[in-house]
């Protein structure tokens, strides 16, 4: 994790370079409106989104508080109240999406695929849900049915992001992947849920990109190069991975009150990962002893 200082300069870096072209690009709706410059820069709104899913604490409002307010205002002199901060979260969703591809790692030959749920809510209360009634769906899982989204991602030997899209819930795990799969190359290896020649077939004519799966049980065996075979047995990486998305970066929980910030509080529990100095990751030597 980075100290609160060296996440201020990385993300003020990126701001830096990203506000003055991002405001080119906007359009606007013909009319003079005043603007008013803000107490908390960009980047400052960007840090402390961040810095909460570095920390220790499960609620947003505790945390603004009680840490940012009291211990952190040195640091961040023009600090508002928590409801005006709230109100400001959804302007910084865009810079925080383009901030989440500058933290990709690079795509080295070897990738793993998967994806998981996202629960915006207990299954008792679907039938009341309305803040995502539009967006979110019922989807089904191995262990059981959920109402929500689903996070799809990729991720290199080293642990490090390759590329995430969200869905909704009831997407098949084989729809994003050509998507995801645009920038890389070698070879992807992926669970049953990803079986398909063809996908399979596609991704190899255009990409050049083998995908390699595990196999089904009504399937008949076929040949495997025996390193593909071992490196198959170390996909559980890519569940590591997402076991600290959702238990250390906090990318799920069901108290979201707008899409948008909930869009807000998953972009920057990606960024905190990206941020972590120590990431689930394969020895490729130890993984290949006989085969290195």
């Amino acid at each position: 994790m980075l100290s609160l200082e060296s996440l201020f300069c990385h993300v003020d870096d990126f701001c830096q370079w990203f506000e003055p072209q991002w405001q080119q690009q906007l359009l606007g709706d013909g009319l003079q409106r005043r603007q008013r410059s803000r107490r908390l820069s960009l980047s400052e709104i960007m840090t402390i989104l961040i810095a909460f899913h570095q920390s220790a604490y499960r609620n947003f409002k505790w945390f603004y508080n009680q840490l940012v307010c009291r211990y952190w205002r040195k640091a961040f002199p023009g600090l508002v109240s928590y409801n005006r901060f709230v109100e400001w979260m959804p302007s910084a969703l865009i810079p925080l999406c383009a901030y989440l591809r500058h933290c990709f790692g690079k795509c080295t030959g070897l990738s793993f695929i998967d994806a998981t749920s996202i629960k915006v809510c207990h299954n008792r209360r679907i039938a009341s849900h309305k803040v995502f009634n539009p967006l979110a769906a019922r989807g089904k899982t191995s262990v059981d049915w959920f109402f929500g989204f689903k996070l799809h991602l990729v991720i290199n030997e080293q642990g490090e992001l390759l590329n995430v899209q969200l869905t909704p819930g009831n997407v098949d795990d084989r729809k994003p992947v050509p998507h995801l799969l645009q920038r890389l190359f070698g070879k992807v290896f992926g669970d049953r849920g990803y079986v398909s020649q063809k996908l399979a077939l596609q991704l190899w004519q255009h990409s050049g990109i083998q995908l390699i799966t595990k196999l089904k049980r009504n399937m008949k065996n076929r040949l495997m190069v025996l390193s593909d075979k071992l490196l198959l047995r170390r996909r559980a990486v890519i569940e590591s991975v997402i076991d600290q998305l959702k238990n250390i970066s906090q990318i799920e929980h069901s108290r979201h009150r707008s899409p948008v910030n909930c869009l807000v509080n998953l972009v920057c529990g990606l960024i905190a990962y990206c941020h972590q100095p120590k990431k689930p990751s394969l020895l490729i030597d130890a993984a290949l002893p006989a085969f290195a």
